[in-house]
């Protein structure tokens, strides 16, 4: 229970600290509501401002389909038969090509990126891609020579363009100090005010290059996918989609002219071996033509068929053993070469080791990838190293294997060549010119299977040559969306709310920091621990006397307020003795001391107020009363205390005034006649109010301060420094203000209108009569009195 009845009233607390807080929040900035309205006006209507005339970005979005060997994504068996220099991708190493320099810049050339133009606006200038009845080609875009705002005029009527003071036609080369240039027709040209002046600039194409790539994202649509998102922002939608259209085509053709680079390395190898081949073919041919012309052989016998058989099934062995050999060769030396393009041998040629042509494919497609990112990056890029690591770790292998397979053609060709020498020997028995001949009809037979064979694979490598297709799928070509993407309306205008309200904030917040004086009560219940008594609003009439009878005002009812309060620092019909004072001079405590005194007054009570302010007094004036002669003229002894004593205009309220002002008040003060003054008045009077010097310039107070049973400082609003209100605690330690509260005087609104922590009314609302409660008991108290009196 216990444990549950403090959570309960940590939940209190906690919930008291939030209403607070805001409370804090709202009293502090609610009074500046105008100029927060102002700023957030000023603010959006620059937000609509903004909007007029930004810029309008647009996004344009392609997908593209990769075959990735990762993903299983594959072909038919028809189109995997025709494809055979194709190759899976890996959909990272893909999107990497992609956004590589060298697809971007083949787009800035080919779309013409590196010669923009520009028409006039109103207000901002505006692109023309679609505007511009022309586009503008260097020859040399490379070589350009960079420079903004070069004018030229398209004169619709001939058709002709106005450059430099000559008038060109289009499609026409130009000599400028630029380099050399022309104007095309624009194929993407709708409509546009052609009155209006245009401008275009040449930008090297590296920085055009750079300028498409930044707006350029390129991603997979989802870890498990093949299909690759391009998106391009621009502020021309068509211009976005021509953009990525063209990335896409530029990266298709790239992956085609690399396979139609292997194909054609391979046609050229097959097409060298098949004249080799051919010549041995013709000229066996040939002689065998010649032999059996020379010695009319017709046939041959049935046991010269059959050893001729078994030797022409050994040496055709032999043949595809030196085939084999001869091939290995040739991918020995491709694989030691240096220089690809001129030794490029297929792994299907004759190779039949599964191991070695795996080997193979993968030296190959290392290479190729190691080209093609070679292409979009720097030498010492890490990844082109670490594909050159593991070309150089699968070169030996490939050696390795192919020696071991040399080898062991080496000990076939060995066995072959002993079988036939079996053979040879039982064809010693045949006539020499029979074995001459069968000689012969083998070598035909051999060179007839190679060129058989080299004459199929030439076909095979130029149908897949003629049938190169790229390994992608255009899922969706380019496409922009109806909506910009930037500015984003909603986000500008909240955006600008945000700010005034940050910019008020910063206001209200420096205005504060500047301000060295106290604006706030918290300030005081901060910095001193002194109670504070009461609040008195800041009166604007600029009169002594805000108090009398039958006055209503707001201020009126605080000072009844504050007098009421007097109670709470045991101010009674024994302690009847006030005195005043303030940090400086105008903070306003004998207008504090003047109205409680009339406060006082009218509930009938007897009221004295000292002028012991003797360097500045004021009371005297506020009252209409002569200050001639006052309190020095007793002090110095020549007036009696009921000499001093004067009436004022308002019932059982006494002043006694400040007199002659005296060169030395504070020695006066000390005489030790001020002590008899107040023990004079406290034994005549219900209250006894002093107002003395401010504590800060004098020490009047201090010495007044004892002799009193309360003391009530003043702190003016807005005016009383801040330090000083800081050193108020201490100062109270060294010598203390007996009995000392606070009140807080001239208390203004903050900001505009009446909110604020300090806004007041002047309506007060207690009808139309024309005293205070306690006022009017008090005065019928005095009216029954006075009745039985005169009874």
């Amino acid at each position: 229970m216990d444990h549950q009845g403090s959570l309960k009233q940590d939940l209190y607390k906690k919930s008291e600290d939030d209403d607070n807080f805001l409370q804090k929040i709202l009293g502090k900035y609610l009074p500046w509501w105008p100029l927060f309205i102002v700023l957030i006006a000023v603010s959006i209507a620059l937000g609509f401002l903004y909007l007029r005339y930004a810029t309008l970005v647009y996004e344009s979005s392609a997908s593209l389909l990769i075959k990735d060997e990762k993903k299983g994504l594959d072909d038919s068996n028809l189109m995997e038969s025709l494809n055979l220099f194709g190759s899976k991708k890996i959909v990272e190493n893909e999107i990497e090509i992609i956004r590589s320099r060298s697809i971007a810049r083949e787009v800035v050339k080919r779309l013409y990126l590196y010669a923009p133009i520009i028409q006039d606006g109103r207000v901002r200038d505006m692109s023309a891609y679609t505007f511009s009845p022309v586009w503008i080609e260097a020859k040399n875009p490379d070589s350009i020579i960079s420079a903004k705002d070069i004018p030229f005029t398209y004169q619709a009527q001939t058709n002709t363009i106005l450059f430099n003071k000559n008038e060109y036609s289009l499609l026409e080369w130009i000599n400028s100090r630029y380099g050399e240039i022309r104007f095309l027709p624009n194929p993407y040209f709708t409509y546009g005010e052609l009155s209006k002046p245009f401008h275009f600039s040449l930008i090297n194409t590296r920085v055009a290059t750079s300028r498409v790539l930044a707006n350029l994202k390129v991603a997979a649509s989802s870890k498990q996918s093949t299909v690759i998102n391009l998106k391009y922002r621009d502020d021309v939608p068509v211009r976005g989609e021509n953009i990525l259209n063209e990335i896409i085509s530029a990266y298709n053709r790239a992956a085609v002219n690399d396979k139609n680079l292997l194909a054609s390395n391979t046609l050229a190898f097959v097409d060298e071996r098949l004249k080799n081949v051919f010549k041995d073919l013709d000229s066996v041919e040939h002689s065998l033509e010649r032999f059996k012309t020379k010695n009319r052989l017709v046939d041959i016998s049935e046991q010269g068929k059959l050893f001729l058989s078994n030797v022409g099934i050994n040496d055709q062995k032999d043949a595809e053993l030196k085939m084999q050999l001869a091939i290995l060769k040739e991918v020995e030396k491709y694989v030691l070469s240096r220089d690809r393009k001129s030794a490029i041998v297929p792994s299907t040629l004759g190779i039949t080791d599964p191991v070695l042509s795996g080997l193979l494919e993968q030296l190959y497609q290392l290479e190729m990838q190691y080209e093609k990112i070679k292409k979009t990056t720097a030498e010492g890029n890490p990844i082109l190293l670490s594909i050159q690591d593991q070309i150089d770790d699968i070169r030996p292998k490939i050696v390795e294997n192919i020696n071991n397979q040399v080898r062991n053609i080496e000990a076939g060709r060995f066995d072959v060549s002993r079988t036939n020498l079996v053979y040879q020997s039982l064809l010693q028995n045949l006539p020499s010119k029979e074995r001459e001949l069968l000689d012969m009809s083998r070598q035909q037979s051999i060179k007839n299977s190679i060129y058989t064979f080299l004459l199929q694979k030439r076909e095979e490598t130029a149908l897949s040559y003629f049938s190169t297709v790229a390994d992608s799928r255009i899922i969706d070509v380019a496409e922009t969306g109806n909506i910009p993407i930037s500015p984003k309306r909603m986000f500008v205008l909240f955006g600008a709310i945000a700010i005034a309200i940050l910019l008020a904030i910063g206001v209200v917040e420096i205005k504060d920091m500047l301000n060295r004086n106290v604006m706030f009560r918290s300030e005081i219940e901060k910095y001193t621990k002194a109670p504070i008594l009461g609040e008195i609003a800041f009166d604007q009439s600029d009169k002594a006397l805000v108090i009398a009878e039958g006055k209503r005002s707001f201020i009126a009812e605080q000072f009844r307020q504050l007098r009421t309060s007097l109670g709470y620092l045991g101010v009674n019909s024994r302690k009847k003795k006030i005195m005043l004072t303030s940090s400086i001079s105008g903070e306003g405590k004998s207008f504090i001391t003047a109205n409680l005194g009339v406060s006082l007054a009218l509930m009938g009570k007897k009221v004295v107020i000292i002028e012991l302010d003797l360097r500045k007094p004021k009371l005297s004036d506020a009252f209409n009363v002569s200050r001639t002669k006052g309190i020095s003229n007793y002090f110095i002894g020549d007036m009696e205390a009921e000499e001093i004593i004067k009436s004022t205009e308002i019932s059982n309220l006494f002043i006694i005034p400040s007199g002659p002002i005296p060169p030395n008040p504070s020695e006066l003060i000390m005489n030790g006649k001020i002590q008899e003054l107040l023990a004079y008045l406290e034994m005549h009077f219900d209250y006894v109010i002093v107002d003395t010097a401010p504590v800060n310039p004098v020490t009047d107070a201090f010495i007044i301060s004892p002799m009193c049973d309360a003391t009530l400082f003043v702190i003016r609003h807005s005016y009383t420094p801040r330090i000083y209100l800081q050193k108020l605690d201490e100062q109270n330690r060294i010598r203390e203000l007996k009995n000392m509260a606070i009140v807080f005087n001239g208390v203004k609104n903050r900001g505009y209108g009446n909110y604020g922590g300090y806004g007041y009314g002047y309506g007060y609302g207690y009808g139309y009569t024309d005293d205070s409660p306690e006022d009017g008991k008090e005065r019928k108290r005095k009216t029954k009195k006075n009745s039985g009196t005169q009874a």
